[in-house]
């Protein structure tokens, strides 16, 4: 379970409680002092501490006013067998959980240390995720190609705008990073990113994904719902893979773009919504017109500003900049040091023919870790670069 310190100069009450706390699969501490508990805090980390009031040497609250000024996020319960309403207040005022007074009762012990524990594993969740976000990358476009500068300052120019951008490229070429760096540096960062994959969304249910439903519009409608049109509200709505949305939904797309408002399946009242959208396609759009499966209105609508983010074959001088990216970010996940890799590796990696792009690129990398030792090497990349499905 988790460790537990108990302050108290009474031995009987410390043995009560731990036998108590024992039972309940706890590691429980004992310290008959304030002196000797602040030593203890300084060498170890507990989930919870019962601390007495009356004590010698040091009162139970310039204890807890000594652990909260260490800046320990360890919740404190303050117990005592002269409680008064002064003391509760002052001992809560200082940053205790919670204030139990003898004779202590065994269920309010027990409710106090799930209550408290949870608290604290939620507290240090959240602590590791703030510093997993402040270390991790924000949604950026690795290299210094030609090609990769050109889209950077594309992206500082459009940004600040509302014009909408139509972004093109094979798949896994980063069409993504493009559209979530074009919504960051907006006016409207600190509104919703919203994403939806048209070719993952099967065509019935296209229209609903996007604007929403009303409860019994169809058989498996038994709620209200809104769709990515109202969600992305005040934000940003990514139409990935366009290329693959269904005439008809393109029709409402088009008209939520001309008025902007929606209308939920099954619906009749029009939702107004305050959208900047942008779109992705690995598709030649211009062709799809021809052959009648994509709207030229809603073409020209989408189309005001067109990035075309550049294969990663177009581009290999970037490779080395990518694998020492990839390389740190699978170091992390995994828990590793970073592996090193030769310059023998890195111009055979600039050889090969990346289909895939950077999406590819980084399955190839992870799985170099993975099969390497303490470096990654140019025979490593012949040998296991491309799978072999044979």
């Amino acid at each position: 379970m988790g460790k537990i310190l108990i302050i108290d100069d009474e031995q009987a009450i410390r043995k009560a409680l731990k036998e108590i706390l024992e039972y309940e699969s706890f590691e429980v501490t004992e310290a008959e002092d304030g002196p000797s508990a602040l030593k203890l805090v300084e060498k170890e980390t507990y989930d919870l501490i019962f601390c007495d009031v009356k004590m010698p040497r040091m009162d139970g609250i310039e204890v807890l006013t000594k652990i909260k000024e260490r800046g320990t996020e360890t919740p404190v319960v303050i117990i005592t067998g002269h409680g008064n309403i002064e003391t509760a207040v002052e001992s809560l005022k200082k940053g205790a959980y919670d204030f139990i007074q003898k004779p202590l009762d065994l269920n309010r012990i027990l409710v106090t240390v799930r209550n408290a524990c949870n608290q604290h594993s939620l507290q240090k969740e959240t602590k590791t995720l703030r510093k997993k976000i402040a270390k991790a990358p924000a949604f950026q476009i690795v290299g210094k190609s030609n090609a990769i500068e050109e889209i950077k300052k594309m992206i500082d120019t459009v940004a600040p705008t509302e014009a909408r951008v139509l972004i093109t490229g094979g798949n896994g070429s980063g069409k993504e990073l493009v559209a979530r760096q074009l919504h960051d540096k907006s006016e409207r960062a600190a509104g919703p990113f919203i994403e939806v994959n048209c070719a993952a969304i099967p065509t019935e249910l296209i229209e609903s994904e996007l604007f929403g439903h009303e409860k019994g519009a169809f058989t498996s409608a038994i709620k209200t719902r809104q769709g990515k049109f109202e969600l992305a509200d005040g934000g940003t709505l990514f139409l990935d893979e366009i290329g693959d949305m269904s005439l008809a939904a393109q029709a409402k797309v088009l008209r939520a773009l001309q008025e902007s408002k929606i209308t939920r399946v099954g619906g009749d009242k029009d939702f107004k919504v305050n959208v900047r959208v942008f779109a992705a396609t690995n598709k030649d759009l211009r062709k799809e017109i021809e052959a009648g499966n994509f709207r030229e209105d809603l073409f020209h609508r989408l189309s005001v500003i067109v990035i075309r983010v550049p294969s990663l074959s177009e581009r290999k001088d970037d490779v080395p900049l990518l694998a020492e990216h990839f390389l740190n970010l699978i170091a992390e996940d995994y828990g590793q040091p970073v592996k090193d890799i030769t310059a023998g590796a890195l111009k055979a990696l600039q050889e090969l023919k990346w289909t895939g792009n950077v999406r590819e690129f980084r399955n190839v990398m992870e799985r170099l870790v993975i099969l390497s030792g303490k470096s990654i090497d140019e025979k490593l990349v012949k040998a296991y670069a491309v799978p072999n499905f044979s």
